[in-house]
């Protein structure tokens, strides 16, 4: 059998984990040969390809980014001038061309969506999952998304510091652009005062009143974790840039604002991100060899699964109201703004 694997979207941790898990495992251990598509969707439409051979694929397991380069190329996209109609036959054509039996594709919701579009024109596809949001549905995690955490804790563990020496409020902006899955982990591991969620929304009365009740208390700093998908009245700053100005209006206490940006997206993956990118990998390459296509693989209760394609597209993991992490943060005092 011979597959194609592309990356798709933005980069991630892992990403070069993930490639690296199926094609050793395809060439290794089912025998198939194996071509990178560079850029994405891109690269399919382009002809753009190399061969990843066992050289190709050594030392990959701690490198960041993609080998394969990556892009936010949308093949079923229709533009305002009627262009486009022809990439889905484009796709098709060199997809025979190459002569592939399955397209592994590793990407976030956008990537599983066109994947999904990609098995109704007949060809053989696997997802794979990948973003730091974590907000793909149909499984529990993807991989980025610890490291993420970990980069995203480490900042708001530096904070602390500056915050209490200037007696501040320092307001950290973590990645998630519907989703806060970063920013309630890091969050509540970071040991932030009052964290605000894009999918809760806030009063800043009540956020403002948190932080004056900890100054009552002797406790003259607080960090403010938030979203970069929280919605704010004004659309021409920063949420960060907004939550700091009304919180030192309200309170009266020096406020400074950080945007912590790509920053979570880049470098060696973690531990449990390598790890995970292999099993998705190895698994993905699996259904391949057992000829279950169209499906992304995923993690379920520690176990990795694959849902259908059709099921994942279109959709999107947020955080509940009633996640636990919210739930114990509010019994320990911790603020969510509402």
């Amino acid at each position: 059998m011979k597959i194609g694997i592309l990356s798709s979207g933005g980069d991630c941790p892992g990403i070069n984990a993930t490639i690296r898990g199926v094609g050793k495992t395809a060439l290794t251990h089912f025998g198939m040969e194996v071509t990178g598509i560079k850029s994405g969707f891109l690269g399919l439409l382009n002809q753009d390809y190399l061969s990843l051979d066992d050289e190709a694929l050594s030392g990959l397991l701690s490198l960041g980014g993609t080998i394969l380069g990556t892009s936010r190329e949308k093949p079923f996209k229709k533009l305002l001038d009627g262009s486009g109609d022809e990439k889905p036959q484009v796709i098709i054509d060199n997809y025979k061309k190459l002569g592939l039996d399955c397209l592994v594709c590793i990407g976030g919701n956008g990537t599983q969506k066109t994947a999904y579009k990609v098995s109704q024109l007949g060809l053989n596809v696997i997802g794979i999952p990948k973003t730091i949001d974590n907000d793909v549905w149909g499984t529990d995690i993807t991989f980025g998304f610890n490291t993420a955490v970990d980069i995203a804790t480490e900042a708001i563990d530096r904070l602390h510091s500056t915050a209490s020496s200037h007696k501040r409020v320092m307001v950290i902006e973590l990645m998630g652009h519907k989703a806060g899955w970063i920013t309630l982990y890091a969050g509540m591991a970071g040991g932030a005062d009052v964290i605000l969620l894009p999918e809760l929304g806030f009063n800043i009365n009540k956020v403002n009143k948190a932080i004056l009740d900890r100054a009552q208390k002797g406790k003259p700093y607080s960090i403010v974790a938030i979203g970069e998908g929280l919605q704010i009245d004004d659309t021409k700053i920063s949420p960060a840039s907004y939550i700091s100005k009304l919180i030192e209006e309200g309170t009266g206490i020096e406020t400074r604002e950080t945007i912590l940006g790509y920053v979570q997206r880049g470098g060696s993956p973690s531990a449990f991100d390598r790890n995970l990118a292999t099993r998705l990998g190895g698994h993905a390459t699996e259904l391949i060899a057992k000829g279950e296509f169209n499906r992304m693989v995923c993690l379920r209760e520690d176990k990795i699964k694959s849902v259908p394609l059709s099921e994942v597209s279109g959709k999107l993991k947020l955080v509940p109201p009633d996640q636990d992490l919210i739930i114990q943060g509010k019994r320990m005092g911790i603020s969510f703004g509402i």
